[in-house]
């Protein structure tokens, strides 16, 4: 019998939170060489360049001294990669990462705030300011207040000499604006600005080509069947998981989908509220971390967020969330 998310309570220590920074599993084996830069596409290959190039940069000093003196930004300080959903920036900094030498850490913007509210700031800035990277992926700008947290805990561990890298998300609709989201970037780290070397990557969604079509809805009979012909799969309720989630710090929602092998929902509907949807988008992210195939019935995925949360200040995390929705469903039913 299928067991349910809504049954797992798991309990994260500290250090199982400061060993998690590293990239996810679907980007573990990555590297620059396995980044196939799209020819149509020349930001792209250009990035791949100066990413091997800041690498190289990190590698250890002469007497093996890999640190920086307090406030000297050094040579290669900071990068950050600007561009669109779903045109490899978070395969290129698992790459940087992959390519940097120990010690180091990997973790999404939204994880670092998540770590800084579980260990407290003081002691978060303690436990990465012995890194020679910090890589950041998915950096936001939509919440002032983790803004200003991220960037001040940023500034302390560039004052101890970690260098940093970072992407963000250019809402499609602003592509061909110029430097939209680097602009924003770089007003809201200030300081640290100086430090970073702004890279754009342009390109299509590839989790949205034309080749790939959309995941209609299963019916709960087909959720069941393939929930049932899955071992450690689970299976819940839209309404029950959204419930649950309430009662877990999103620091756990990695170890609550540890292991699963297909998620089986029933009964999705729009998220009743925003606090709802926002717990979705870490849980969904924590998911495709994971690459857990998602196989759901009700209302589509795409229309989990409601319009007036996509025309919200949240919007480019609700768009993440839905491409990632998207190809979790068609990990549940694979093409022909």
């Amino acid at each position: 019998m299928a067991g349910a998310l809504v049954d797992r309570r798991p309990v994260v220590s500290r250090s199982d939170l400061v060993a998690a920074l590293v990239p996810p599993p679907l980007f573990a084996g990555v590297g620059f060489d396995t980044y196939r830069p799209d020819p149509d596409q020349p930001t792209q290959a250009a990035a791949l360049a100066a990413l091997r190039e800041f690498a190289a940069a990190l590698a250890p000093a002469p007497a093996g001294r890999w640190w920086r003196r307090a406030g000297d930004p050094g040579p290669a300080s900071g990068v950050y990669l600007d561009g669109g959903f779903g045109v490899g920036k978070t395969h290129l900094l698992a790459s940087l990462w992959a390519a940097a030498p120990a010690p180091k850490a990997y973790a999404t913007f939204v994880e670092l705030t998540h770590l800084a509210g579980a260990l407290g700031f003081a002691q978060a800035v303690d436990a990465l300011g012995g890194n020679r990277l910090l890589a950041i992926d998915e950096f936001e700008l939509d919440d002032p207040g983790d803004t200003v947290l991220v960037s001040t805990m940023l500034a302390r561990l560039s004052e101890r000499g970690v260098a940093l890298a970072a992407t963000s998300n250019t809402l499609p609709s602003a592509l061909g604006e110029g430097r939209f989201a680097s602009e924003d970037f770089t007003r809201e780290i200030q300081g640290l600005a100086d430090r970073f070397t702004s890279i754009r990557i342009d390109g299509p969604d590839y989790r949205h080509r034309a080749d790939a079509p959309g995941v209609a809805p299963l019916t709960p009979a087909e959720v069941d069947a393939l929930v049932a012909a899955t071992p450690d799969a689970t299976v819940d309720d839209f309404d029950d998981l959204s419930a649950h989630l309430m009662t877990l710090h999103p620091s756990r929602y990695g170890a609550l989908v540890r292991g699963v092998a297909l998620a089986g929902l029933h009964g999705v509907r729009p998220a009743a509220d925003e606090a709802s949807a926002l717990r979705l988008v870490v849980l969904t992210d924590r998911l495709y971390d994971q690459q857990v195939p998602l196989a759901a019935d009700g209302a589509r995925l795409e229309d989990i967020f409601a319009p007036d949360m996509l025309a919200g200040g949240y919007r480019k995390k609700y768009l993440r969330a839905t491409s990632r929705l998207v190809a979790l469903a068609r990990l549940a039913v694979p093409r022909p």
